[in-house]
């Protein structure tokens, strides 16, 4: 089962747009949270880690998590030069985009323009964190209006800031008409009808989040609103009753609160440095990196004969490169000559046994033949060598669980105990990702476990840039609240692809749209 990737874009009011380097050479750092990639210097991008690093210690430091907890798996990011760069992930990227954030099956990252704006990668880092390590059903106004008062944190050496505001959301703010709070709160922002009550959703949930924040008395407020919208309360009625405020008085509270000196949250200490290592990717890193990262996310249909032909022509410049060798293969295999792609990668793993995503990738072109065969056991058993090799030498990768997971759909004795186990691993290594959370789900379900499959299924559910992910958990959580059996895996690949909106109109596009003067 493949989940279309969820792409939580943000555009930005100006971008600077540099043209690619012809040549540039890749590094990679890797932090206790992160590995950056980047063409930029190697002090650059080393401060670039570090300040990421102390935005998540400060997270960590406001949620009261344990400090210096190993990462589930280390976030990746990759700073490119300018739209080119973002282009040559996304391909047919509106100009005005500057950052995207992808949870697809293959993997889970983000895509950045060096030397731009840091609210981009901090403001959807937050998301990422907060499915990670504050699991949860949360109103989709608090879920933006979160990532949006940490999204302009400044930090400094010693020296951090919270709360600060975004000029070009505080215009609109100033400027035009607010969204209905009855709206804000009902709503996700795709739902939310085009114009100006669209275009103040982000600027009306990050000025309410700021203000229940502000203050230890209304903290407890929200915190009692958050849990009545949990169980099921109406969000207007819980809204007015956790607070004792009307809409209209809340209004004009938040008005008056705005007027005032918005309080900034200041950190002054020492943010010990963390280690970073960093490595130079070997040349053919320099024409596949980014088109690597194409084909995880997923290439449209019409796209992907030129896709696999453009990398053929890139790879034969590196022969026998392994880097070079597993992007031909991979390309091969889903958009070209899957026989060709076979061989590609058959003949890597004689170089490099331990490659995972070789194995990873041998493992899909043997389930995808199952699929087409009459006797599928010895396919799927083959599958599973690959995925048994790769799980042996990482044994927290979530796309080898999720595989694993898939080849069992359909077994006499599926769920066993093992199978459960398999999608519990895949989820808490991947809770981001829409396709660990509806097939771990489905196995709780099976097994009568329904509320544990609500408790799953409710932040899906309520996600704001769920799509049509969204709607098929919230279909799961009608079933599961009736103590009826899971969709099928057919039945999610169709209400997740009749729920799929377009980038430029649905719930996946975050807007910033030309504020007024």
């Amino acid at each position: 089962m493949r989940i279309p990737p969820v792409l939580a874009i943000l555009t930005a009011v100006c971008v600077l747009i540099a043209p690619a380097s012809a040549s540039a050479e890749w590094r990679r750092a890797e932090s206790p949270q992160f590995i950056v990639y980047s063409t930029g210097s190697e002090r650059a991008l080393r401060d670039y880690v570090q300040k990421l690093e102390t935005f998540d210690r400060i997270l960590r430091q406001r949620l009261r998590l344990r400090q210096g907890e190993p990462a589930v798996r280390k976030f990746p990011i990759y700073l490119v030069e300018g739209r080119r760069g973002l282009a040559e992930v996304f391909p047919g990227l509106n100009r005005d985009i500057a950052g995207i954030y992808s949870a697809a099956e293959e993997d889970i990252f983000a895509t950045a323009i060096r030397n731009g704006d840091d609210d981009i990668m901090l403001h959807e880092y937050t998301h990422h964190f907060m499915f990670q390590n504050a699991p949860g059903s949360y109103p989709g106004w608090l879920v933006e209006g979160f990532a949006e008062y940490h999204a302009t944190a400044r930090i400094s050496e010693g020296r951090v800031e919270i709360g600060r505001y975004s000029e070009a959301r505080a215009s609109w703010l100033v400027n035009s008409p607010w969204i209905p709070l009855e709206e804000l709160l009902s709503k996700r922002p795709g739902e939310v009808r085009r114009g100006t009550h669209q275009s103040t959703y982000y600027p009306v949930a990050w000025l309410l989040t700021h203000w229940f924040l502000s203050d230890a008395g209304r903290r407890t407020q929200l915190q009692t609103y958050v849990e009545a919208v949990a169980a099921g309360g109406d969000p207007v009625e819980a809204m007015e009753q956790s607070t004792g405020l009307t809409l209209d008085q809340l209004r004009g509270a938040l008005r008056s609160y705005m007027r005032e000196r918005i309080q900034i949250t200041r950190y002054t200490a020492e943010f010990r440095e963390v280690e970073i290592t960093v490595t130079t990717l070997p040349a053919s890193a320099d024409d596949l990196l980014l088109i690597g990262q194409r084909l995880k996310v997923g290439v449209p249909q019409d796209q992907r004969l030129a896709t696999a032909e453009e990398v053929r022509r890139l790879a034969a410049r590196h022969p026998d490169d392994p880097f070079a060798m597993l992007q031909l293969g991979h390309a091969e295999l889903h958009f070209g000559d899957p026989d060709a792609g076979e061989a590609v990668l058959t003949r890597l793993l004689e170089r490099e046994p331990e490659n995972v995503e070789a194995l990873q990738l041998l493992a899909t072109r043997f389930m995808k033949l199952a699929t087409e065969a009459q006797d599928a056991r010895p396919l799927l058993n083959r599958a599973r060598g690959y995925l048994a090799r790769a799980n042996a030498i990482n044994d927290s990768d979530y796309y080898t669980l999720l595989l694993l997971g898939e080849t069992r759909r359909g077994a006499s004795n599926y769920p066993n105990d093992n199978d459960i186990a398999t999608w519990a691993f895949a989820f808490e290594a991947a809770p981001q990702l829409a396709a660990t959370r509806l097939g771990y789900a489905s196995v709780l379900m099976l097994v009568d476990r329904f509320d544990d499959a609500i408790t799953l299924l409710q932040p899906l559910a309520t996600s704001p840039h769920g799509g049509g992910a969204a709607d098929a958990a919230q279909t799961m959580l009608e079933l599961a609240e009736s103590r009826r059996p899971p969709l099928t895996e057919a039945e999610i690949e169709a209400a997740v692809e009749a729920g799929e909106d377009q980038p430029e109109d649905g719930e996946d596009t975050e807007q910033t749209p030309t504020p007024p003067a």
